[in-house]
């Protein structure tokens, strides 16, 4: 079964990969006429990521003999840099890496951590009883987590990279310095945000004009205090940001938002000390692994429930032939596969060095089973009640690996020619994270802490040193020791649903990475209506799901997927979107011929 659809996926891909090339200009590491382009077919190294400059910074790396981490980190930087209100040093994240050499897939944990003063009733207002406002806590000091960004790059690069460290920021530092253009995605991003920003001198200071409005669309926009952080971080090391003057910045950021002269926005303080930045640390965590149609899918596991939840969904939705159902039965399916598993998830998952999760017991075949049983011939009415994974939960297995996310994250998918892989996806939260940027860092702080559940006594409730739950879904697909695809997206809760559409419209339905990634999306997360995108609503199976009992809502766009396809014959093919958020940038080190 898995020889035969990996077949047919690689058939897709070749297919869609040389007839893209041919229809745009080629990208190529070894030449100054870099072109945006979203899919790119080659050899020695590919990179995918929302950015132009990012992924030509990570192609730069791979070309000059660095491996996937080293490229990563290096791309990762330059998006904090172009991408700076929806990643940088001032959030957080989860990295899947495959070290081709000793065949192991290992996952970095760069979540952010609630400061030690942080009490499970923090977030309830103790003048009503009630949780305090979301908006009050998305735009505050108290919704700052402690940044683990920074740290995860150091780890990465020293124990998987061969580059040293501060070269990989240099780049970034580069951009940082020179500028660049203005493009409408980053013009959009601060008028969406534009009251915030007005709010916050600093902000107000790194990212408006002096009028106070938003830098023009084709204009120059330079961040030469973040590049002199970087070179600080660079000649000093990470000890200068979580032990040194940078933590005192942000501490100080944290518990004294700098607001504007006569600004009415209540703005709530944190608790955070140096003592919480000195503290903080990366964990090392064993990656979440399930099976599919033959197939082994890695992902990251809590504090994320991305591995789980997909992994769960995978579970159900292998007791079903979706090949050989309607497009429409077949999607019905999906949308119960998650509802199921979400209810699950937002039950059971937290932080795994606070509470227990049943990791074994949710990614079960039996309790899939049991879960699959509930799905009928029409939709179901959420909430539904989550099932009870405990009785299919080995005594010895919790915690082994010691909805209210917004969707301001990046993904970026990095492959190298000696064959390792890294799936990064990492965010500051919120589109423009808290809104505060760190006076004279040039770079915003996360509202991470708002993905708790506000409500004391549950899995993912707030508590000292916690990390709170994301659904960030960095994955990696094998087909017995051979990778074939590593994808991810941002997106908040709705990471999970694009991760989970895209493998199956591969797996089940054939689709190429290219078209997968391209097609309309829909996600149900045990809510009462079913999130879509408009191309989604406009197709006939929409109109069939709505006879099922389907409900439905339209946004404009769900993620915004990157991933690389690993094809015969040593090839890679770069994806990345071609029109949501703008459309992300595909390279390799090594374009194929034709393409």
């Amino acid at each position: 079964m898995a020889r035969r659809l990996i077949a047919r996926l690689i058939a897709a891909s070749l297919a869609i990969g040389f007839l893209v090339g041919v229809m745009v200009a080629p990208v190529s590491a070894t030449t100054g006429d870099v072109v945006k382009q979203p899919v790119a077919v080659g050899k020695g190294g590919a990179v995918a990521s929302v950015n132009l400059l990012a992924t030509a910074a990570g192609i730069r790396v791979l070309r000059q003999g660095g491996n996937a981490v080293d490229a990563a980190v290096a791309a990762a930087a330059v998006l904090g840099v172009a991408e700076p209100f929806s990643s940088g040093i001032g959030g957080g994240g989860f990295m899947v890496v495959y070290d081709a050499r000793h065949h192991r897939v290992t996952t970095i944990d760069s979540r952010e951590t609630a400061p030690e003063a942080f009490r499970a009733d923090i977030f309830i207002d103790p003048a009503t009883g009630k949780p305090v406002p979301f908006p009050e806590l998305v735009t505050s000091g108290l919704g700052v987590g402690v940044p683990g960004t920074l740290q995860a790059w150091k780890v990465a690069a020293e124990k998987f990279g061969t580059r040293p460290f501060a070269s990989l920021l240099e780049p970034a530092i580069q951009i940082a310095d020179q500028g660049f253009v203005v493009n409408p995605t980053f013009n959009l991003q601060i008028n969406q945000n534009l009251s915030r920003f007005q709010d916050f001198s600093s902000t107000r200071a790194l990212f408006l004009t002096p009028s106070g409005a938003a830098p023009a669309v084709g204009s120059l926009f330079r961040n030469p205090d973040l590049a002199n952080t970087y070179r600080l971080i660079a000649k000093q090391g990470t000890e200068v940001f979580y032990e040194g003057p940078i933590a005192q910045n942000i501490v100080d950021t944290v518990q004294h938002p700098p607001l504007m002269p006569g600004v009415t926005r209540n703005v709530r303080p944190g608790v955070m000390s140096r003592d919480d930045i000195a503290d903080y640390g990366v964990v090392l965590r064993k990656p979440v692994a399930t099976t599919y149609r033959g197939m082994s899918i890695y992902g990251m596991g809590p504090p994320s429930s991305g591995g789980s939840t997909v992994g769960e969904s995978l579970n159900i939705l292998e007791g079903f032939n979706l090949h050989d159902l309607t497009r429409t039965q077949a999607l019905h399916r999906y949308l119960e596969a998650s509802r199921l598993a979400f209810a699950d998830r937002n039950a059971y998952l937290g932080d795994p060095d606070v509470v227990d999760v049943p990791l074994a017991g949710l990614l079960s075949k039996g309790f899939a089973a049991q879960r699959r049983a509930l799905i009928g011939p029409t939709a179901a009415t959420s909430p539904v009640p989550p099932g009870n994974p405990y009785p299919f939960q080995p005594a010895a297995a919790a915690n082994e690996g010691k909805s209210r996310e917004g969707i301001s994250t990046t993904h970026l998918t990095v492959a190298d020619r000696w064959g390792n892989i890294v799936s990064y996806t990492f965010t500051i939260e919120q589109i423009g994270g808290s809104g505060m940027v760190v006076p004279r860092r040039g770079f915003l702080l996360n509202n991470e802490l708002t993905d708790f559940d506000p409500t004391p006594g549950l899995a993912n409730s707030p508590g000292p040193g916690k990390r709170p739950r994301s659904s960030m879904s960095p994955t990696i697909v094998f087909s017995g020791s051979r990778p074939v695809l590593a994808l991810g997206s941002p997106g908040g809760s709705t990471i999970i649903t694009t991760v989970l559409q895209l493998l199956i419209d591969q797996v089940d339905f054939g689709m190429s990475l290219p078209d997968a990634i391209a097609a309309p999306r829909a996600s149900q997360r045990n809510t009462a209506l079913t999130t879509a995108e408009p191309a989604f609503l406009a197709t006939p199976e929409a109109a069939g799901l709505l006879a099922l009992g389907h409900k439905f809502t339209s946004t404009d766009e769900i993620g915004a997927a990157t991933g690389i396809a690993f094809l015969p014959g040593g090839l890679f093919q770069a994806v990345a979107e071609p029109v949501r958020r703008g459309g992300g940038s595909a390279m390799v080190v090594k374009p194929a011929k034709g393409s």
